[in-house]
């Protein structure tokens, strides 16, 4: 299954959509590292109108445009990677300062996909419980802030993400690779934003995301899903 590779090289991929207050911080860190092992940085745009593509027109990297939606945006980032692991992260998420070597590491161990823990940049006690469950190796604990590595052929066998899911799809394609493979949790923390936390209210957001767990375990589609949460927290 994985790339026989003595130094495999990593495609980061970032989908982003009006991420103009921020991204610019995360590219410095990101480049800030002068990695042997990123072989490049792509950045999937769905369509801001903040003056993102401005801001990224200043970097060394890939810069695409695709159909609006997560899942579309890292399939599309993935079609043009040229990397042996795939790196999903999303533009509010600081991985680790050598987290590309973490993850290379773990690849040369056996580990074809993972992530690691999470960290939230707040104080408050409840978020940093949440945050302390992401060191637990199960899909309950699993989501897309905690960022995703993964062997490209495991992902090109997977078929990627499944885009009818407008959110939950990182929760939905990780639930699929806990059945294919062992799905590895590195010790270190990515540190991820609470921003729709402070903008909505903790107690509000997490209730609405737990209700969106259950209503996935208890077997709702992409469109029921979206369209709760459309209700309950974009409103």
């Amino acid at each position: 299954m994985m790339t026989k590779v003595k130094e495999p090289k990593i495609s980061i991929i970032i989908p982003v959509l009006n991420e103009a207050a921020g991204i610019g911080r995360l590219l410095d860190h990101i480049l800030g590292i002068n990695s042997k092992y990123i072989s490049e940085i792509s950045l999937i745009d769905g369509g801001s109108a903040d003056g993102t593509l401005d801001i990224l027109k200043d970097y060394n990297i890939k810069v695409f445009s695709s159909k609006r939606g997560r899942a579309a945006q890292m399939n599309f980032g993935a079609k043009k990677a040229s990397g042996d692991i795939l790196y999903f992260l999303h533009a509010d998420t600081f991985p680790p300062d050598d987290f590309d070597r973490l993850i290379v590491d773990a690849y040369k161990s056996g580990a074809e996909t993972g992530c690691f823990r999470m960290q939230f940049d707040s104080k408050n006690p409840i978020l940093k419980f949440f945050a302390w469950l992401s060191r637990i190796n199960h899909t309950l604990c699993r989501g897309g802030d905690q960022s995703l590595f993964i062997d490209r052929l495991l992902f090109e066998k997977q078929g990627g993400f499944n885009e009818n899911y407008l959110i939950y799809e990182d929760s939905e394609f990780i639930s699929r690779l806990y059945k294919e493979t062992r799905f590895t949790i590195l010790p270190q923390s990515v540190i991820t934003s609470a921003r729709k936390y402070r903008q909505k209210g903790w107690i509000r957001v997490q209730f609405h995301f737990g209700v969106i767990h259950l209503k996935n375990y208890l077997g709702a589609g992409p469109n029921e899903l979206y369209r709760y949460y459309a209700q309950n927290l974009l409103s």
